[in-house]
């Protein structure tokens, strides 16, 4: 009996210590990190009054004592870095990702420092081992001095010691002198000054700064974040405001695991001119090598991302007891969360119909208290079902750490942009490239703006002016003004859909001057082009006043499809169609973004052409088979969460599109405007010269009777053709060829039939317009 009662209540105490445990597993992970860390700041101070003062009692003697035996006289530095660890790991999330190269870089520099200490003072006894490097010292430089000689030794350890310092600061030797100049740019306050260069807290505020002064040094890419790998944890980012379209995201899916003053109005775009017999080459006359890229501390870093929340095992329990209910013999085997979406891995038993599942969309939506699930059948790669379900805590997407991330870093070709996270928590990148042309829509409010957003600020931080040009067509005048200015445009941003017909149509005439090159040259890709003038294989023909100049890649980003379709749909679905039929080995690619999805915006040759396309929200299932030829958008969240599909993909892949703040994106076009001013082309906007001639000898002597028609059809708001008749006192036939003269001249839109036309032209264009239609002629 005595025995069965010891035995009852150590049993029982055993199954108290493991509640308890499960109780403490159950605290939230902000109060265990700062546990931790005062309990490290408490052997900190232990252990600095016992090697420093002497005088901690007892406890406080042998811990000196053990501390001076392994460490010998770095054990004075131990207290110091105990509450450099303690601060931090208090201050900021614990990142498992870098838990490994912090161990790695510190204890290499431990080791190293232990065994130079050792091989400096030569101890005989343990008194002299531990003032010198201690047990450490002596195993590490003692037997590596009695190996190889003390010669050869001590390089050695200087060797391991700089290794270590590596590792901390996640600097590649290659990129050592980068970051010295980095170094020295911060400390002459040429950058705002991050903490530390070594992984210390992005500010959170950035302040102004002033201009970089204008030198001209040797070609050097300043510590660009293509290259930069300050990947260690970071302060929690707020929550975006909810404003308008948000949050956007390319193309390789990792697997797991003239400058513009700021006071100054953005010039208008030029008067049209004729184009010249040969264009110039596209370019840019500043010296090469004078432009460095931003630094790494403009973009701010997100929250660490969670694998795990208790929302996670309540929508587990929730599933299979929906399961349960309906007889269904399925097991929720495990999930992979990404930052706003968790996809439920669901293995169906022997016998069991996929479509069970899938009819229980309802039912799972009811149990999960969320409407927005989606069933994947089956996942990719895997024999389970996938339900996606909202997070209850979701979590935001920095594009700064995509951008650091080993998907972007890895690869420095200047179109990657970045794109945003996966369903798996995987970074998600693409080269804009390779796309070769990607059609981006949904609806107001999904995501749209920000992604381009985080596409121009990726090539700004990626890329340099004599890499990447810039075209942006932004109708809607308010979404794309932030870039105005930056030296990467070829013209100042175009408003006016009108000339961006033209605009496109200046693209195709590029395109045929780039091919021109490359077949009278005998080379396939521009990229093939580029590394033969660098090396002097390919030059201008003797007598030629041209000079050979690699041609950068040309990017054309149209912010509102819709809008350039209503005024000039045939022209403007031509340029489209052409580009994208051939402009991929020219170095020319198209970004396309329509918040309205519609098939008489988005032709059937526009996306017979555009071979990726990145869906977010739709409002409707017709949009989303626009967009994706499949149905799926209409589920989506909004705010960022997309659907993407390259070239090439049979499914697309969900993401969370990656966040850029209005801060982050004037500080990185400052510091791009700063440097260099763009370079203006003069016949961008300028409409083609055979078009102009054209219409010129179509109008004859009809000029007078054009302009009154101009005159009554632009104050009155109203194109019709009976109304011309009656006012003019002309024809019918001649009424309508007066008509037809005016939409050539983009005054009126199409014939919709027996309605009125519509008027392109406000009556406050009305004398410019007069005034070009006289001079043209």
């Amino acid at each position: 009996m005595l025995w069965m009662g010891v035995a009852h209540s150590v049993g029982w105490a055993a199954r108290g210590v493991g509640r308890q445990a499960a109780t403490a597993r159950d605290i939230d992970p902000e109060h265990r990190r700062d546990g931790a860390g005062l309990l490290m700041l408490g052997l900190a101070i232990l252990v600095g009054v016992a090697v420093w003062a002497g005088s901690a009692g007892p406890v406080g003697t042998r811990v000196a004592d053990a501390v001076r035996l392994f460490f010998g006289g770095l054990a004075v530095l131990l207290p110091l870095l105990l509450l450099y660890g303690a601060v931090r790991l208090m201050r900021k999330p614990a990142d498992p990702e870098h838990r490994g190269r912090s161990l790695v870089g510190w204890s290499t520099i431990v080791m190293a420092a232990a065994g130079l200490l050792h091989i400096a003072q030569r101890p005989d006894g343990d008194v002299e081992i531990s003032g010198a490097g201690g047990l450490i010292g002596y195993g590490v430089g003692g037997l590596l001095e009695r190996a190889v000689t003390g010669w050869v030794a001590v390089p050695l350890l200087i060797l391991l010691l700089f290794f270590g310092l590596l590792v901390i600061t996640a600097t590649p030797i290659s990129k050592v002198p980068e970051r010295l100049m980095l170094l020295i740019d911060v400390l002459m306050g040429r950058s705002p000054a991050p903490e530390t260069l070594s992984g210390g807290p992005i500010m959170d505020e950035l302040p102004e700064q002033d201009a970089p002064p204008k030198r001209r040094p040797a070609r050097r890419r300043q510590g660009s974040l293509a290259d930069v790998g300050l990947a260690d944890e970071a302060e929690d980012a707020d929550e975006p405001p909810d404003t308008g379209d948000e949050v956007m995201r390319d193309t390789v899916v990792l697997p797991r695991g003239a400058k513009l003053p700021a006071s100054r109005k953005s010039p208008e775009p030029p008067e049209h001119s004729t184009l010249p017999t040969r264009a110039e080459q596209l370019d840019i006359s500043a010296v090469p090598g004078d432009y460095r890229l931003p630094p790494p501390n403009l973009l701010t870093k997100g929250a660490p991302a969670k694998s795990r929340s208790r929302a996670n095992d309540e929508v587990m329990n929730a599933l299979t007891g929906v399961f349960d209910q309906f007889n269904i013999d399925a097991q929720v085997t495990g999930f992979t969360r990404g930052p706003t979406v968790t996809r439920y891995e669901v293995e169906l038993g022997p016998g069991v119909k996929v479509e069970r599942i899938t009819q229980l969309s309802r039912n799972i939506a009811y149990a999960v208290k969320s409407p927005d699930v989606r069933i994947l059948s089956p996942i990719p790669g895997k024999s389970a079902v996938g339900v996606e379900i909202p997070n209850a805590d979701p979590e935001n997407v920095s594009l700064g750490d995509v951008l650091r991330s080993r998907a972007a870093t890895s690869d420095h070709h200047p179109m990657l942009v970045a794109l945003g996270k996966d369903i798996e928590g995987g970074f998600v990148v693409a080269n804009l490239a390779k796309m070769p042309h990607i059609l981006i829509a949904g609806a107001t409010g999904a995501g749209k703006s920000s992604c381009l957003n985080s596409l121009l600020v990726s090539l700004l931080t990626r890329a340099t002016p004599d890499e990447v040009r810039l075209l942006l067509v932004d109708p809607k005048r308010v979404e794309l003004t932030s870039y105005e200015g930056i030296p990467h445009l070829v013209t100042p941003i175009v408003t006016n859909p009108k000339k961006a017909a033209d605009a496109l149509e200046w693209v195709v005439r590029e395109m045929d001057m780039r091919y021109d090159d490359l077949a009278a040259n005998g080379v396939r890709h521009i990229d093939d082009f580029n590394r033969k003038v660098r090396t002097g294989e390919i030059t201008a023909p003797p007598g030629s006043e041209r000079e050979m100049k690699p041609y950068p890649y040309l990017l054309v980003i149209v912010d509102e499809l819709a809008d350039l379709m209503m005024v000039a749909p045939r022209d403007v679905e031509d340029s489209v169609v052409r580009i994208t039929q051939l402009a991929r080995a020219a170095g020319i690619h198209l970004v396309l973004a329509t918040q309205r999805p519609s098939v008489d915006v988005v032709t059937g040759l526009i996306k017979a052409n555009v071979p990726s396309r990145l869906a977010f929200a739709t409002s409707s299932l017709s949009d989303s088979r626009v967009i994706l030829d499949q149905p799926g958008a209409e589920k989506l969240l909004g705010r960022g969460d997309g659907l993407f599909l390259p070239m090439g993909a049979s499914k697309p892949v969900r993401l969370q599109g990656a966040w850029v703040d209005e801060k982050e994106i004037h500080a990185v076009v400052k510091f791009c405007k700063d440097q260099r001013e763009p370079e203006f082309r003069a016949d961008v906007t300028a409409p083609a010269a055979s078009k102009k001639k054209d219409i010129d000898e179509e109008i004859g002597e009809d000029l007078d009777v054009l302009l009154q028609a101009i005159e009554l059809v632009v104050s009155s708001q109203f194109g019709s053709t009976s109304m011309l008749q009656r006012k003019l006192r002309v024809g019918f036939a001649k009424a309508g060829r007066l008509m037809d003269l005016m939409e050539t001249r983009g005054i009126v839109g199409p014939s919709e039939g027996s309605k009125a036309r519509e008027v392109l032209v406000k009556p406050d264009e009305l004398e410019q317009t007069l005034a070009t239609l006289r001079v043209d002629d």
